[in-house]
């Protein structure tokens, strides 16, 4: 390496300059270095569920991958199926053109703002009491919740009905589509539940957290609350529950419907 020297300047003077430089290239360095461990740690939790156990004073550190229906609505039938719905237009796209196949049902709200939830089928009869709770899980995670309304109504039909033209033939908007033929009609009132995982079929890990209809949380899951409309946010009772849970408060907000909420547990 070489160095170079001021003639105006003695030895040591030249020394001091350098001494200066060498001095701002190691907090350069340190501050690179603390930026990367940083960058590191944020990769570390995007990638992986975090719990801290307080009473060990240590932390274990549980490898978390997604299944493809966490990146939507869905929970687990108190008969077994699972129901997948939308969280916004897109999704709403995805899940019906991609999702929904034949001896599904798919369904809908009869306003605005609503997910299509579809119960996957696998080629079985779906009983009454799981197009019940579809039908209370689509009306809770529609926009009636966030409106406060107590009940609205929802109906039923099969993918085949569900067109994404109209009848003239005009393509409708991402999300959007054009329901063909009759439908089966409900009137649900907007009630959830939510807990933590314990005993599912082969269908998913236990490990995650289900909102739902009451029914289907009662069935498949521990510390289980009643999840009601009121004035708590999404993230007040993700606070709470995190811990009882053993999750990220990321993990509750997700499931939780878009509006205030009121909890309640069951004893």
């Amino acid at each position: 390496m070489e160095l170079l020297l001021d003639p105006k300047l003695s030895i040591d003077q030249n020394a001091a300059v350098y001494f200066e430089k060498a001095k701002k290239a190691r907090k350069k360095s340190e501050g690179l270095k603390r930026a990367l461990e940083k960058f590191r740690d944020e990769l570390l939790r995007i990638d992986e569920e975090t719990i801290i156990e307080s009473e060990k004073n240590k932390i274990v550190i549980h490898q978390k991958s997604l299944q493809w229906f966490e990146k939507f609505r869905w929970f687990v039938s108190s008969d077994g199926f699972l129901c997948v719905g939308g969280r916004d237009a897109t999704s709403n796209d995805i899940i019906v053109k991609k999702h929904a196949v034949k001896g599904d049902i798919v369904f809908h709200t009869s306003i605005p703002g609503s997910p299509f939830f579809v119960v996957k089928s696998g080629g079985s009869i779906v009983p009454k009491a799981t197009l019940d709770e579809v039908a209370v899980a689509t009306a809770s995670f529609s926009r009636a919740w966030r409106e406060g309304f107590a009940s609205t109504e929802v109906y039923h039909i099969t993918p085949e009905q569900v067109l994404k033209s109209d009848p003239s033939g005009i393509s409708l908007p991402r999300g959007s589509f054009y329901i063909d033929g009759r439908k089966t009609f409900y009137n649900p009132i907007l009630e959830l539940a939510i807990g933590k995982c314990d005993d599912f079929p082969d269908i998913v890990p236990s490990r995650l957290v289900m909102c739902a209809p009451i029914s289907s949380v009662q069935k498949w899951c521990s510390s289980v609350y009643i999840v009601r409309q009121g004035d708590k946010s999404s993230s007040d009772v993700a606070k709470k529950l995190s811990k009882e849970f053993g999750v990220s408060t990321d993990d509750i907000i997700r499931v939780l419907p878009s509006g205030g909420v009121s909890l309640k547990r069951v004893v």
